[in-house]
């Protein structure tokens, strides 16, 4: 029998999970993914098991701390770790995700100008439709307008199917580990784990778990919203990783972002994967050019004790409104300067995400293990293993990120 009551409840708490976990898909993610598939085949494909896995362990935690304690990730640190470590901790996530924000309108901008739209028409006119759904919009509006754009992701999996890929070879591959140790093919595969976890997610996700206002009793549905939210957004990886392998990599063609991907699959696939694709990239640029505005409005504001929240307005929360328009009109302003340095703005961003990343996972874990704050709430052995293990594995992968950034 199918428990109505239980189904009602899922839905009900549905979308910060869910949202979280498929903005991840970015335009640099989808970058990611095109990389790969186009550069080493199916050879990558295993990694998005154990990828899936962290994504859930990590972001279960941050739900769990939001729901049992009704604060923000930002909120907890201040309140346990002083204002001054929170004040330097919002100041380089707020870097790091000011480069992120230019980078989702580059990805908007590039899919854009696929359908023929200049990007000195199409950035201004998705920057206002990021700024007026947020600043005028309730929190519920916004949240089943994000939800509607998690479905569009699925244009990935209908392109991987228009080009017929050989399904058991790639079965095969997802669940046979391969390694290879050249330096191009252990960058990539930092590069593929590095962009899953990030650290804008772990605060964006708490904060909309409080803002929801999701009960400890309605917890499970909550943990369910964050297990599909992390099993979608790496279906989709999988999807836009085969797709580029099938053709792209089989024929040995050369790509270096989401766009080279969307427009190569055009000769190879047919013109309709290749629009699916473009949509797909389009979808998800605008998508995360709302989030990310939002995430770091939001962290930086609790971090400073300020008033948040998407049902605020310009009156009742002045810093957040304001600091949230600041990062939309930066970031497209930056796109449409010519020849702007995109590819050194992306980098630092990546490389302070890297940087932040560490501290902001091991915040995480003192303060889930707190019993002065999570009660009887707080990880089991088992659980506390996995994620201690995760955190460590993540921290190694970032810190090797960083350097190969570097370099």
């Amino acid at each position: 029998m199918i428990n109505k009551r239980k189904i009602l409840v899922f839905l009900s708490v549905l979308g910060p999970g869910i949202i979280t976990a498929n903005v991840d898909n970015d335009a640099g993610g989808i970058a990611t993914y095109s990389v790969a598939g186009a550069h080493f085949g199916y050879s990558l494909l295993w990694t998005l098991i154990p990828i899936t896995i962290a994504l859930v362990v990590v972001q279960e935690m941050v739900a769990r701390m939001g729901v049992v304690t009704g604060k923000t990730l930002a909120d907890l640190i201040r309140e346990n770790y002083g204002v001054r470590l929170t004040f330097f901790l919002m100041l380089s996530l707020l870097v790091a995700d000011m480069g992120n924000t230019v980078a989702e309108f580059a990805g908007w901008a590039a899919a854009m100008e696929i359908f023929g739209v200049s990007k000195y028409l199409a950035v201004p006119i998705g920057a206002f439709v990021v700024w007026l759904l947020v600043v005028k919009g309730t929190y519920r509006f916004v949240e089943r307008i994000f939800l509607i754009a998690c479905t569009v992701y699925f244009t990935y999996a209908v392109s991987a199917y228009l080009v017929h890929p050989p399904w058991g070879e790639i079965l095969l591959d997802t669940v046979k580990p391969s390694f290879d140790f050249k330096a191009s093919y252990l960058v990539m595969l930092i590069g593929v784990v590095g962009t899953t976890i990030a650290p804008w997610m772990q605060f964006y996700l708490q904060s909309a778990v409080v803002e929801k206002n999701i009960k400890v009793e309605n917890y499970q549905a909550s943990r369910m919203d964050v297990i599909v939210g992390c099993f979608m957004t790496d279906i989709v990886a999988f999807f836009i990783i085969v797709a580029c392998a099938a053709t792209m990599f089989v024929h040995g063609i050369r790509i270096t972002d989401a766009k080279d991907a969307a427009v190569a699959l055009a000769p190879l696939a047919g013109k309709h994967a290749s629009i699916l694709f473009a949509i797909g990239l389009a979808n998800a640029s605008l998508f995360a050019a709302s989030i990310l505005p939002l995430a770091t409005a939001y962290y930086v504001c609790e971090g400073m004790g300020w008033e948040s929240g998407v049902d605020k307005n310009f009156k009742t929360a002045p810093q957040f409104m304001w600091l949230y328009t600041g990062i939309i009109v930066i970031g497209a302003l930056i796109i449409l300067i010519p020849n702007a340095p995109l590819i050194p703005i992306m980098l630092i961003s990546q490389v302070v995400n890297g940087v932040m990343l560490p501290p902001v996972l091991i915040f995480m874990l003192f303060l889930i293990n707190n019993k002065d704050i999570m009660g009887e709430h707080t990880n089991s052995k088992t659980f506390d293993i996995i994620a201690w293990a995760t955190v460590v594995i993540m921290i190694i992968l970032t810190l090797a990120l960083v350097v190969t950034s570097f370099l």
